[in-house]
C-alpha cells in the first residue's frame, strides 16, 4: 500500500475515535438517567454545549493547526479530547455532564480541519475525493461500533467506564500519530516513485506568500456559501446523530441491549455514504468531467435521497431504520463532498482556516437546531414536526452551493491552477 494511503486510514482511524467519543451520552443515556435525571430539553443542552466549544474551536482550531502544522497540531487536540471524553465518568450531576461536554466539543473541534490539511499535504487533486471518503468513513466506523461497544461496557462495569475506555483509547491513538506523520516534503519513508504520483502537491507548497486574513476569506461569495451550506446540511446530520438512540429508546421502545443491536446499522450505511460520495466525484473526473461538474453532480445525488427522512414516523421499526440508513447514506456522501471543496477552492496554506470556518458554521447549525428540537418535544410538537422540517435541509444547502459556487476552482488568482478539464 502505499504510504499516502496508510496516512488515510490513521487520520480516518482518528475521525472513528472522535466519533466513538461523541456517541458515548446519546448511547449510554438510558443507563446515565438512572443516576442523573435527564429531560428532553436537558439532553438537547448537553448536545448544545458540545456544538457550541465545537463550533468556536472548529474555526479556532483551523488557524492554530495553519500556525502549529498537522502534526503537532493534531496530537495536542486529540489529547485534550481524550482526556475530556474521560472526564464524563467523574460526573456527579447535570452540571458536571455539561462541563465535560464543552471540553469535549474543545478538543474535537480541531479533529477535521487536521485531516482536511492531512489531505492537502498529501494527496494530489486526483485522489483528494476519494482520500477524504476513506477519512470521512471514520464517522461510521466510530458510530457504528459506538451502540454495541457502549452496550457491552456498560452490561459489564456501568457505564462510567464508558468513558474512561473510550478516553484511554484516544490517548493511544496520539502516541502512533506522533510516531507515524509527517507532511509528505519531509516524511522520510517517502520513496521518489511516490513524490512523483504527488507532485502537485509539492507544487502548492512553493507559494511565499503568507496566510490570507480570515476578513478576507469572508469576502468570498464562496467562503459564505461553504457556511451557509454546511450550517443547515449538519443541522441535520447532529440531528441523526445526537438523536436517533433517544428516538429508538423514546419512541420505538427500545432498551439498552436492543440500541446496541440495531443502532449501528444506519451509521454502517453512513460509511458505505462517505466511500461513494468520494468515488462518484473520483470517477467523473477520470471520465473527463471537469472538477466543477464532478463535484456538483456527485452532491446532487447525495441529497436526492434526503427528504425520504418525513417517512419515518409513519413506518414499521424495520422500514424507519432502512430509512434512517438512506438518509444516513446521503448525508455522509454529502459530507465527503463539501469537506473537499475548501481544498479545491482556497491555497493549501488555508486550508485549515476555511475548513475550520466551514466546520464552525455546521456547529452553529447544530447547536441551533438540537436546542429546537428539545423544545418541540418537550412542549407537544411531535417528531412528525422534526423529521418535516429535517428533511428540507439538505436540499436548501445544495441550491445555496449552486448559487453561491458558481465554479469549483481556484477562488485566489495567485494561486497555481491544475490541468484539468473546465467547465
Amino acid at each position: 500500500m502505499r504510504l499516502r494511503w496508510k496516512i488515510a486510514s490513521l487520520t480516518g482511524a482518528a475521525i472513528a475515535i472522535s466519533y466513538l467519543d461523541r456517541q458515548t451520552v446519546p448511547v449510554a443515556i438510558a443507563a446515565i438517567q438512572r443516576d442523573i435525571p435527564i429531560s428532553n430539553t436537558q439532553f438537547s443542552e448537553l448536545q448544545a454545549a458540545f456544538l457550541a466549544t465545537y463550533a468556536i474551536m472548529y474555526a479556532g482550531g483551523g488557524r492554530v493547526l495553519d500556525a502549529l502544522g498537522t502534526r503537532r497540531g493534531f496530537a495536542l487536540i486529540m489529547a485534550w479530547w481524550s482526556l475530556a471524553c474521560a472526564a464524563h465518568g467523574l460526573a456527579t450531576g447535570f452540571g458536571m455532564l455539561v462541563v465535560s461536554r464543552l471540553l469535549l466539543g474543545i478538543g474535537e473541534g480541531g479533529g477535521f480541519p487536521a485531516a482536511t490539511k492531512a489531505v492537502a499535504e498529501w494527496f494530489p487533486i486526483r485522489e483528494r475525493s476519494t482520500a477524504m471518503g476513506i477519512i470521512n468513513a471514520g464517522t461510521a466506523v466510530g458510530a457504528v461500533a459506538a451502540p454495541p461497544a457502549i452496550a457491552i461496557i456498560i452490561g459489564a462495569a456501568g457505564w462510567r467506564w464508558v468513558f474512561v475506555v473510550v478516553g484511554t483509547v484516544g490517548l493511544a491513538w496520539t502516541v502512533w500519530w506522533l510516531r507515524a506523520y509527517f507532511p509528505a516534503e519531509r516524511h522520510p519513508k517517502l520513496s521518489s516513485d511516490e513524490r512523483l504520483e504527488i507532485q502537485d502537491v509539492f507544487i502548492t507548497t512553493e507559494s511565499k506568500e503568507g496566510p490570507i486574513s480570515w476578513f478576507r476569506l469572508l469576502t468570498y461569495v464562496e467562503s459564505w456559501g461553504l457556511v451557509l451550506a454546511k450550517s443547515l446540511s449538519d443541522a441535520g446530520w447532529y440531528f441523526y446523530l445526537f438523536w436517533l438512540p433517544k428516538y429508538l429508546y423514546d419512541v420505538r421502545r427500545f432498551d439498552t441491549k436492543k440500541v446496541g443491536y440495531y443502532a449501528w446499522i444506519p451509521y454502517a450505511a453512513a460509511g458505505v455514504g462517505c466511500l461513494f460520495g468520494g468515488w462518484l466525484s473520483a470517477w467523473l473526473l477520470s471520465r473527463g468531467k471537469s472538477l466543477n461538474f464532478a463535484r456538483k453532480a456527485a452532491m446532487g445525488a447525495s441529497v436526492a435521497v434526503m427528504p425520504l427522512i418525513l417517512l419515518v414516523p409513519h413506518s414499521a421499526v424495520r422500514w424507519a431504520l432502512v430509512i434512517f440508513s438512506i438518509a444516513f447514506f446521503g448525508q455522509q456522501s454529502w459530507s465527503t463532498l463539501i469537506m473537499i471543496l475548501p481544498i479545491d477552492l482556497f491555497p493549501r496554506r488555508n486550508v485549515g482556516s476555511v475548513a475550520g470556518l466551514v466546520g464552525f458554521g455546521g456547529s452553529l447549525g447544530g447547536v441551533v437546531f438540537n436546542l429546537v428540537v428539545g423544545y418541540l418535544l418537550d412542549h407537544g410538537f411531535g417528531w412528525s414536526t422534526v423529521f418535516g422540517i429535517v428533511s428540507t435541509f439538505h436540499v436548501a444547502a445544495f441550491l445555496l452551493i449552486l448559487a453561491m459556487v458558481r465554479q469549483v476552482r481556484r477562488v485566489v488568482a495567485s494561486e497555481p491552477q491544475y490541468a484539468l478539464p473546465q467547465a
